[in-house]
Parts: structure tokens; sequence; C-alpha cells
């Protein structure tokens, strides 16, 4: 690729995917026991989600600085050039730490052409555009016509999701400890989305199958041309539901394709298990 595409792991994308497709991975960090671990490569998202059903809390860190600078140098050195598609600076620190790190580097190397890119986006959402811009570099487009489809797929992109219990965003500040009360009290499942790059709480609603409709609902009032492009569906070990959404669409929307993953264990330490999240294009 005369464009190297860069990622970090809160794009739940498959280890796989990376070493398949020449794309650079940056892990978040998890600690767990008193061990960090790296996202996607020394833990994986199942172990974190028994460790919470066992009443642990994980903690979670953004990316090493130290693994940025060592990879931008590295780039900058062999004269390469490079898209960095970063997770929501609304919800990690890492896009602002890359960016911080960039300009050091160019200090050194001030013709070094890396783009970073905040993509306001978390889990299979941002994974959508990442694979997209993956795809393109590997066929030759060139820096700015990918760059181009990176902004434009931010701008259009809808985050649905909805967690098995608030208190596990109380914990990580991203609810208030009041609802996320109030929700387990009631057995009602909260429906949010992501604006901005920040978590935004639409409506709440009790059961599973009305919460299911609703999705679809929504998904029908907003998107768009949903036989021409791939739906994400990225789950906190809940498979079974991940499939049963992924039949709805199918079945309802017709999308061209509904691509699932699990959510990593970055991401799944603050939304815990159980928690089911939908990502499609949506018209503007």
């Amino acid at each position: 690729m005369s464009v190297k595409i860069l990622a970090d792991s809160a794009c739940d994308l498959p280890l796989s995917f990376y070493e398949e497709n020449g794309v650079t991975l940056f892990p978040l960090k998890v600690q767990l026991n008193d061990t960090e671990y790296e996202d996607l490569v020394t833990i994986e998202p199942k172990d974190v989600y028994d460790a919470i059903r066992e009443g642990q809390v994980p903690k979670t860190s953004q990316v090493s600085p130290l693994h940025f600078e060592e990879t931008f140098m590295k780039m900058a050195e062999q004269n390469e050039d490079g898209i960095y598609v970063s997770f929501s600076s609304g919800l990690s620190g890492t896009y602002q730490t890359a960016v911080m790190i960039l300009e050091q580097v160019k200090e050194k190397y001030p013709d070094f052409k890396l783009s970073i890119i905040d993509s306001k986006a978390a889990s299979l959402g941002y994974g959508l555009i990442v694979k997209a811009a993956a795809a393109n570099a590997q066929s030759g487009a060139s820096k700015e016509d990918i760059q181009q489809d990176i902004e434009l797929r931010c701008r259009h992109l809808e985050s649905l999701f909805t967690v098995n219990d608030l208190e596990y965003l109380a914990k990580g500040g991203r609810v208030s400890k009041a609802s996320a009360f109030l929700g387990g009290l009631l057995n009602i499942k909260p429906l949010l989305t992501v604006e901005d790059g920040k978590l935004v709480p639409i409506e709440k609603l009790r059961g599973k199958k009305k919460l299911l409709r609703r999705i679809l609902e929504l998904m029908k009032e907003n998107g768009t041309s949903f036989e021409n492009q791939t739906v994400g569906i990225s789950h906190a070990d809940d498979e079974d539901t991940a499939l049963e959404m992924q039949k709805l669409i199918l079945e309802e929307l017709k999308a061209k394709e509904v691509y699932i993953t699990s959510i990593g264990s970055a991401i799944g330490s603050h939304t815990g298990p159980g928690t089911i999240a939908i990502f499609y294009q949506k018209q503007i």
C-alpha cells in the first residue's frame, strides 16, 4: 500500500484483520488483577467479562505514548505516508496524545506526512470506517480520496447501543449513579447513541423484545440505502442477541451485509457483558 492505515484496538476488529490487511495496531491498555494487558493482543474480551461477573472492576488507559513515538519515528525514517484513524476524542485521550507525539516527531522530520483523523466513533462503528479505509488503500486510492471517504463515513455514521446493566457505565462516569440504580431496579433497558464523539441517552425501554424493535424503527427512520451498505453489530459476550438482531436487519431492512464482532476488552471494561451495539450509515 502506498498509504499506510493505522488504527487502535477500540475499533473492535479482530486481530486477524490487522495482520491480513497490513493495518498498524495501537492497543489500548486494560488493568485487571494488578496486571496490565494490551487489548486484543494479550487479553481476550471473555476474560474481562468473566472477571466483571465475578465482581472485579477492570480499568483502562489510552495507547502508550511510547508506542506512538516508536511507530511514527520508524515511518518518518522510512518516508512512509499514512493515516491514523483514532478512537473518539470524546471518549479517550488517545487522539490528543497521538497529535502531541506527531508534533514532536515532526520537529525532527518536518516532511513526515502522517494524517490523524478523529473518528468520533467507537467499537465496530469506528471499525467499519477503518475497514473501508484499508480496502481503499489496498486498491491504490490516493491519500486525499481515502481521507475524504473516511471523513464522509464519520459524518454519516449512526451508533445505537444498549447495555445490560447501567452500573458499568456509571462506574466509568458515563451515566449518573442515580440513573444506573433506577435502571437496574425497574429492569429498564437504556438506548444510547454517540453524538459528536460522546455518549448520549435517547430513551429507555422495558424488555429486550421492545428494545430490538425500537432499534429497527430508528434504523428505518434515519438509515439510508441498506441494500448497499454493511451494517455492524458488536456484542459483549451475547452472540445470541447479535444473531437475532442480524436476522431482523437482513429480513426487514434487506441490508447488503451484517458484520458481527465482539466488543473488545477496553470498551467492554466500561460497558460490561450483555452490551449490544448497532452501526450504520444515516441520512444527513
